[in-house]
């Protein structure tokens, strides 16, 4: 009997994961928690500590934190290997490059946001500082948008695919998922999500090796890349990909490839920058870590795309025929099983069991940081910015917990760059660049949102008869117009302005924000500069804070230094990785032959050891000073009761 990724796990199964291994993984995480706040001097009983892990993350575990979240459960089952199976080699490396040079890209923020308000707690307290409340609003609906919609596509897109294999009813496991993530949460705060995030990129990375060695070594039904080379170049001959060279599936010159790619890159800004939870890394971060780990981040997340579904979906194309190959629509490829459906027939059951433990890990990694995220906005951009600006600090962490647990129960990724697009340039520019002009951006952030939509239903009625719908609206170039409109809209209006009319901001009172020596409550504008506002009171000092980064901790001229090594480095990698390697294998029109095809898997499987080494062995080795301290804590607490617990006066460097 062939097996069939939709019914190959029984639905008792896909119940039993959902709750039971929720309920494990929470509990396993409660345990952490209480051993950290009982042998380390970090407790999430603190308000900074629950928000922002007391700004104290280092490199290791911040780009561990960026590969969870940029492997979210609907790429990995989904995007990812629904490309490969459409486009061939192509569809994978577009699909990785386009969605790294955000990443890589945002290092540049993070070296700016440590420079220029080192103690904020979200991005939107900077464009509320520096141009009031009018922006602040219009921002915040961008910045909440982007994490709805990202959390809708985490948490629906992960749920479908667990319907898909075991059967379990989807509006169950979309209400089922959250609420084991939302207990962790809440008493771990974002030093939990940072910790989930390791467990779930280890497991991730271990299923990723096992899977593709497997596929390439062991498989009596592929075996070699010598045997998925044979059989790609049967399929390419029976069923050519239309736009591909000689209809290969290995080759770069892939037209509808090239346009995902185009479609991928614009769209994903949006992700990224207007996305509370990639900020949350950066302002979790130590200074000295934030720009490298987001750099190493990017970087061993391409591993995945690259490397795990170049080979899975790939094998869903070498093995059509096969008896244990699921026969898949174009329904099933739109709805990401080319995945489940190569790994259920190379690994079995056990294969199908892997992937659905892969994709739960995947969803509740993700699903944290989006908790944790909006958690803050509504705490601290709505909370103690609109409702009790004295708040105390045991009403902030309680509030913070509450709004967790809300956002839990309140709970087209290419389109979220024609809404959310607009908004990317003004962001970047708030934090970054002290001439932006508050209306240019504001009104660029608008004017874009509008005429985005407007490109993108122009262009599909155009395309499609008059016709506007689900299906006509999400086709490549309809999708592509809205995303370049919105983008450029956007970024246009803020520039142009901002250089006609240039602000004179310093960036004094963004650098203020929670600042441990100086309190800065009572603020107000000048009539002069809509931009510059002045204290209304002199600046006070109130001592140091826990989880706050002191002066000592913030050295300018290295922070200069960071930003710029930032920019150049991000900006010469994603020229390599969009520009100089694919560009030109894509003009010449090469079709890989059984070298040339090793070749590209060998390098993808290098890079797969490389990413574990990087966010796997590195955080390990940062954190053996506190793995020191449990561990003599521990062993106190067994010979004296009590004597572990960690003391004020205690040091240690975590």
């Amino acid at each position: 009997m062939s097996l069939s990724p939709a019914t190959v796990l029984p639905e008792g199964v896909g119940y039993g994961v959902v709750t039971g291994m929720g309920l494990f993984f929470s509990a396993f995480m409660l345990c952490l928690t209480a051993i950290q706040s009982r042998y380390t001097p970090y407790k999430p009983s603190n308000s900074e500590e629950f928000s922002s892990a007391s700004r104290s993350v280092k490199l290791g575990l911040i780009a561990c934190g960026i590969v969870s979240s940029w492997t979210t459960a609907a790429t990995l089952a989904g995007f990812q290997s629904a490309v490969a199976y459409k486009y061939g080699i192509s569809g994978p490396w577009w699909y990785g490059a386009g969605a790294t040079i955000q990443v890589l890209l945002f290092s540049q923020l993070a070296a700016k946001l440590k420079l220029n308000a080192p103690n904020a707690h979200t991005w939107l307290e900077i464009v509320g500082e520096r141009w009031g409340t009018p922006a602040h609003g219009i921002f915040m609906f961008f910045g909440l948008a982007t994490n709805i919609i990202n959390s809708s596509l985490i948490i629906l897109g992960g749920s479908a695919t667990v319907t898909d294999l075991t059967g379990m009813s989807t509006i169950a496991a979309i209400f089922l998922i959250p609420l084991g993530v939302t207990i962790y949460v809440v008493f771990g705060g974002m030093r939990a999500t940072l910790l989930c995030d390791y467990a779930h990129t280890t497991v991730l990375l271990c299923i990723v090796i096992i899977v593709v060695f497997t596929i390439y070594s062991k498989s009596p039904k592929i075996g070699s890349i010598s045997a998925m080379h044979k059989l790609l170049s049967a399929a390419s001959k029976l069923a050519p990909v239309q736009g591909n060279a000689g209809g290969s599936y290995l080759t770069m010159r892939s037209k509808n490839g090239l346009i995902f790619g185009v479609i991928n890159i614009i769209g994903n800004f949006a992700t990224v920058f207007n996305d509370q939870a990639y900020w949350q890394r950066a302002i979790a971060s130590r200074p000295a870590s934030c720009v490298k780990g987001y750099l190493l981040g990017g970087l061993a997340w391409f591993a995945i795309p690259f490397a795990f579904s170049t080979t899975v979906g790939l094998a869903a194309v070498a093995l059509k025929g096969d008896p244990d190959m699921r026969i898949l629509t174009p329904a099933d490829v739109s709805a990401g099983l080319p995945a489940p459906a190569a790994i259920t027939a190379v690994l079995g059951r056990g294969g199908a069991a892997a992937m659905l433990v892969l994709l739960f890990l995947a969803i509740t990694s993700a699903t944290s940081a989006e908790l944790i995220a909006v958690s803050s906005i509504l705490t601290y951009d709505v909370y103690k910015r609109y409702i009790n600006p004295r708040a105390t600090e045991a009403q902030i962490l309680k509030v913070s917990h509450y709004m967790v647990c809300q956002f839990c129960q309140s709970d087209g990724n290419t389109f979220m760059g024609v809404v959310l697009g607009s908004a990317v340039v003004p962001t970047a520019l708030c934090v970054s660049w002290s001439k932006a002009n508050k209306w240019g951006c504001i009104s660029g952030a608008i004017l874009g949102f509008f005429t985005g939509i407007m490109g993108w239903l122009v262009t599909t009625a155009s395309l499609n008869g008059g016709v506007v719908n689900v299906m006509t609206g999400g086709g490549d170039i309809e999708m592509l117009v809205g995303n370049i409109i919105s983008l450029s809209v956007g970024g246009v209006i803020a520039v142009v302005w901002s250089y006609m009319y240039p602000a004179d901001f310093d960036f004094t009172i963004t650098r203020a924000i929670n600042a441990p020596h100086y309190h800065t409550s009572n603020m107000k504008e000048t009539k002069e500069d809509d931009d510059r506002k002045v204290p209304s009171t002199q600046a006070q000092s109130v001592g140091n804070v826990v989880g706050l980064t002191q002066d000592c901790d913030l050295d300018f001229v290295k922070l200069n230094k960071a930003f710029k090594f930032a920019a150049w480095s991000s900006i010469t990698l994603g020229i390599i990785l969009i520009v100089v390697i694919p560009l030109p294998l894509f003009f010449m029109q090469i079709l890989y032959g059984v070298r040339g095809f090793q070749a590209w898997v060998v390098i993808g499987i290098i890079w797969v050891f490389t990413s574990c080494m990087a966010v796997i062995l590195l955080p390990l080795w940062e954190s053996r000073e506190a793995l020191k301290m449990v561990s003599c804590g521990v062993i106190k607490d067994i010979f004296g009761r009590g004597a572990g617990k960690y003391m004020i006066n205690s040091e240690a460097v975590i």
